[in-house]
């Protein structure tokens, strides 16, 4: 597979005359990988891949114009043409511009980093006052093809918007206005029962900051998205005297408004921060300024962040609940809550500890079609079904440095981690829960007028359900020496682990790694490296594989 691309970074325009006029950098790498094995009717790959890639930078008084491609004997050569996305940004002072494909993000309820292919500009004059606009396509508009059913077809889309920042300090506010409409005639008509339909939006957004009280900061953001959903519906017969439209989108029978919102404070003090925050967003809001958008849930959260013994111990604590089904109106509603806690601690000089614990909670409510629909009163049959889902994480680290000087250093680490999942439907444990641990050890030694380290490890994992318990464990070895003046580096690891399920021994895996790089006067390097890999067990035929990789690169 080959490909070229074509992009254009920022362009300083006042550096004309003071930078270098032509600066030229890039690469080119090559890798041949060769697979054997043996016990197996097919390899787990191909027995010869080779990949070549390469980088070239032209830097003109400050215009950077990169190129890349990539190519290999996996899969069928294909090109793209170079130029299928060309942007520009360049600069001039206060004064930044964007020409050709580009992205802009206004806030999160308006123009999200959505990519367009126009006109843009940011401008940041001294003072307190910035401004930022764009014009553009954003969607480019697909023909229906009846013979590529999995092309989905698009109607073209055209944008505009502009943002108006005051800022002060850490007060700021932001005004925000983002427009975008479907041409119904950019393609050919599509049928009347086409899921896809010309729409038009008008968002409108306010961001505002504000320090209060030297220690408390404030932040809050509103957006209002009204959309029309199919430009070639008919009049609606009722009012819409509520939608502040601005006369900037045609109202039908099928425009509606949608609001979301978030707010925080933060407090910090001299050793502590805590803050809250909300965030509310209304079932089907939508802007055509952004790719995905999540909607209909509501969110609270909080922090809080402590500090002891002179910064040496940190603790971090944060926790939130979310709801859907915020109009009541689907058969289920879901509750999550989630819960974490991080906190190191350097207990000396030698010793570091670290623990972190979280704790994911999901709550169903499902009630049947039949009951909604049958239903006497709005309180009948609301607890049909309950479903709850609990994971729980904690890890626990330590690192101990048992020596260091010129010549050596010794490190122990230690690190164990517990996971248990669980399931509860109508208040009764499922068995459909897990608990897995996985405990790693480790010491390291390194003799630095030698340029040789030792590593020695070995690592634990359990997995414990109501059907099986799995348990694999083995040690590791591991070597590192540096020849020839530093230019030659060498690696080298064996490792063993043993698999047991219900107690009955099941696999037996030895793996071998050997690895080399040399590099001459910076600009060339070469490595290579051998894996070969063991397999045996009571109820299969033993496997080998032995995977040898061949690599150059070349920067300049």
């Amino acid at each position: 597979m080959a490909c070229i691309s074509l992009t254009v970074r920022a362009q300083q325009l006042d550096a004309i005359g003071r930078e270098q006029p032509l600066k030229v950098n890039g690469g080119l790498s090559l890798e041949q990988i060769a697979y054997t094995s043996s016990g197996l009717s097919e390899g787990r790959r191909d027995p010869y891949n080779f990949f070549l890639s390469g980088n070239l930078d032209i830097n003109i008084y400050g215009w950077s114009v990169p190129f890349s491609f990539n190519y290999s004997n996996q899969s069928r050569v294909t090109f793209q043409q170079p130029f299928n996305q060309y942007g520009l940004t360049p600069t001039y002072k206060w004064i930044t511009g964007h020409l050709g494909y580009s992205s802009m993000n206004f806030s999160s309820y308006t123009l999200a980093g959505h990519l367009f292919n126009g006109v843009g500009v940011d401008l940041a004059p001294p003072g307190n006052f910035k401004f930022s606009a764009m014009y553009g396509r954003l969607q480019k508009g697909v023909e229906a093809d009846t013979l590529h059913p999995d092309i989905e077809p698009a109607y073209q889309r055209m944008g505009y918007g502009f943002k108006a920042t005051y800022a002060r300090q850490k007060d700021n506010i932001d005004l925000i206005l983002f427009s975008a409409k479907d041409d119904p005639n950019s393609i050919m008509p599509l049928p009347a029962d086409a899921a896809i339909t010309p729409m038009e939006n008008v968002a409108l957004g306010l961001n505002v900051t504000k320090q209060l009280f030297t220690r408390l900061l404030f932040h809050a953001e509103i957006g209002l998205s009204l959309l029309t959903r199919d430009t070639r519906a008919g009049a609606d017969s009722m009012p819409h005297g509520k939608l502040p439209s601005l006369g900037l989108i045609s109202k039908n029978s099928s425009t509606a408004q949608y609001y979301a919102y978030k707010t925080s404070i933060a407090y910090g003090g001299r050793w502590y921060t805590f803050g809250i925050g909300y965030e509310w967003v209304a079932p089907e809001y939508q802007t055509l300024g952004a790719y995905y958008f999540t909607n209909d849930f509501e969110n609270i959260t909080g922090n809080l962040q402590l500090r002891f013994l002179k910064d040496r111990l940190t603790t971090a604590i944060n926790a939130g609940v979310q709801r859907n089904n915020l109009e009541n109106n689907k058969l289920s509603t879901m509750h999550r809550w989630v819960g974490a806690l991080n906190m190191t601690y350097a207990a000396s000089k030698k010793m570091n500890l670290n623990f972190s614990y979280s704790n994911f909670q999901s709550y169903v409510n499902i009630r049947s079609d039949f009951d909604y629909l049958n239903r006497l009163t709005p309180y009948d049959n609301l607890d049909t079904l309950n479903y709850t889902q609990i994971t729980s994480n904690a890890t626990l680290g330590a690192n101990y440095r048992l020596s260091q000087s010129k010549e050596r250093m010794q490190m122990l680490m230690c690190n164990v981690s517990y996971m248990r999942s669980a399931d509860k439907q109508g208040g009764v444990t499922q068995s459909s829960g897990a608990t897995l641990y996985n405990l790693n050890t480790s010491y390291s030694l390194q003799l630095v007028p030698r340029d040789l380290s030792f590593t020695l490890g070995a690592n634990v994992n359990a997995n414990n359900s109501a059907d099986f318990n799995t348990l694999t464990l083995g040690p590791t070895l591991g070597l590192n020496k540096m020849l020839l003046d530093k230019k030659l580096r060498t690696s080298g690891s064996v490792s063993w682990n043993g698999s047991y399920t219900n107690g009955e021994s099941t696999a037996r895996i030895l793996t071998a790694r050997v690895s080399g790089a040399y590099t001459i006067h910076k600009a060339h390097s070469f490595n290579l490296s051998l894996v070969g890999l063991n397999r045996s067990s009571q109820r299969s035929a033993t496997i080998s594989e032995l995977t040898t990789t061949l690599g150059y690169n070349y920067n300049f």
